[in-house]
């Protein structure tokens, strides 16, 4: 055994008693720590090193889901009637199974100013309950379609409205005694195009359409009348707004409006919508232009000018139906003899106004040309340029109909392959019977190309 000193016993029991002894019964100071520094205790430390829990956000709202823009649009129309009538509307379902036919246009608002679906705006509720004809279960219909892979276009006739523009004179084309509704041919009655309060009640429309599931929504009667006494017309709200009686600018108001509005993601956050093929949660829009506009350089008079419209809208439809040309068309005399001729010069011309750079109409987005000669002097040419666009812009209106002609399936197929022609890949086939000519489709294997 090794013997220990006292001395040295002595030392190791001062070691060993100052080891237990707390680090705060020194004074001493150091650089970052005094005798005044909290000591963190282990649970502490074990605190601080937690991962704080992140608060998962839950997107609870209504889903509404969409099919995605085909390659190539390939439609027909139903009419509300049909829309309500379910044996018929299957029959409809059944040509789009057996057939090309990718999408389908249904009337949410018609020529009768009523729309085709139970509503909840206050405002349109009228419109529903004096409805002409409707589908109540409009929703379940949208769904079906797109069970269907159908893309779905509802079509919304604008200023033409006889149902509302009884009720608000102030807003509608009046007779030149400027208190009477003003009705054209037909006994129908329009709004000013120039009336913003209604360019408003549009679009609280078009908000609930795209709400219900429909994937596009197609402006029809964007236009000042025509078809009536015109000499006996007031605009209470163009002679009073900011362009006077200039059509062509008011009408290009609206479209301007009317895109931005429905441009707005906001304005259709209520519902979860997916499944739409863009980055973008809003509706595709497309406007129908009579069909002289892709060769007139005029407003026709009732303000549509193609230059005007192309740059408000994903889409342009021109009906460019080949009843609906005088016989000095091309020289051709009766045009309903010459489908082909008559829509591939009417979509060709439209075409190569679309891929030009100038136009000879002034636009909101068109800027003047000038040239400066040698001495300084700048002089307009007359000539604006304007946005470029292809004919992947254009949908082609397809005559489907024996008016002034009798139209079967060459003829009816000889329009869409005109429009193929002229470098238009979509189109939208147009029956006020709603009965299409089958034998003019190809099969369904087709409905992709």
């Amino acid at each position: 055994m090794h013997k220990i000193g006292t001395p040295l016993l002595l030392i190791a029991l001062i070691f060993a008693t100052l080891s237990f002894v707390p680090l705060g019964v020194f004074d001493v100071e150091s650089e970052g720590l005094s005798n005044n520094a909290s000591v963190i205790t282990p649970e502490e430390l074990v605190g601080k090193n937690d991962t704080p829990e992140l608060e998962v956000m839950v997107d609870d709202r209504q889903e509404v889901k969409h099919v995605p823009l085909p390659k190539s649009v390939k439609a027909i129309y139903m009419t509300s009637c049909v829309a309500g009538t379910p044996t018929f509307r299957q029959k409809l379902v059944q040509l789009m199974q057996e057939t090309e036919i990718n999408s389908v246009v249904i009337d949410i608002k018609d020529y009768s100013g009523t729309i085709s679906f139970p509503t909840k705006s206050a405002a349109w509720q009228p419109a529903w309950e004096n409805a002409r004809c409707g589908a109540k279960d409009m929703p379940e219909l949208v769904q079906m379609l797109h069970d269907n892979h159908i893309f779905v276009i509802g079509r919304i006739t604008v200023f033409q409205d006889p149902f509302y523009a009884p009720k608000h004179p102030e807003l509608a084309v009046l007779k030149s005694d400027k208190q009477t509704v003003w009705t054209d041919h037909k006994g129908l009655s329009f709004i000013d195009v120039a009336s913003k309060p209604y360019w408003d009640y549009i679009i609280d429309l078009a908000k609930e359409s795209y709400n219900i599931g429909f994937d596009e929504l197609n402006f029809d009667y964007v236009r000042y009348p025509s078809d009536g006494n015109m000499a006996d017309t007031y605009y209470p709200q163009s002679v009073a707004g900011e362009y006077g009686m200039d059509r062509q600018a008011n009408l290009e108001a609206f479209f301007k409006y009317l895109n931005e509005k429905l441009d707005e993601e906001d304005r259709f956050a209520e519902f979860k919508h997916s499944n739409t093929g863009r980055a973008s949660s809003t509706p595709y829009t497309s406007v129908d232009l009579f069909g002289m506009t892709t060769t007139n350089f005029d407003d026709l008079s009732i303000g549509q000018v193609q230059d005007r419209a192309a740059p408000y809208f994903d889409f342009v439809a021109p009906m460019v139906y080949p009843s609906h040309y005088p016989n000095s068309f091309l020289s051709l005399g009766n045009p309903n003899d010459y489908p082909y001729k008559v829509v591939n010069f009417a979509m060709q011309s439209g075409v190569d106004r679309m891929l030009s750079s100038t136009t000879p109409m002034k636009g909101f987005l068109h800027t003047p040309i000038t040239t400066t000669n040698a001495s300084g002097t700048v002089t307009a040419t007359g000539l604006y340029s304007k946005p470029v666009y292809t004919g992947d812009k254009f949908r082609t209106w397809i005559q489907d109909f024996d008016y002034g002609g009798d139209y079967d399936a060459a003829d009816v197929r000889a329009q869409i392959q005109a429009s193929y022609d002229a470098g238009v890949n979509s189109w939208m086939i147009w029956a006020p019977s709603n009965i299409y000519t089958k034998a003019a489709l190809l099969g369904p294997e087709a409905s992709t190309q």
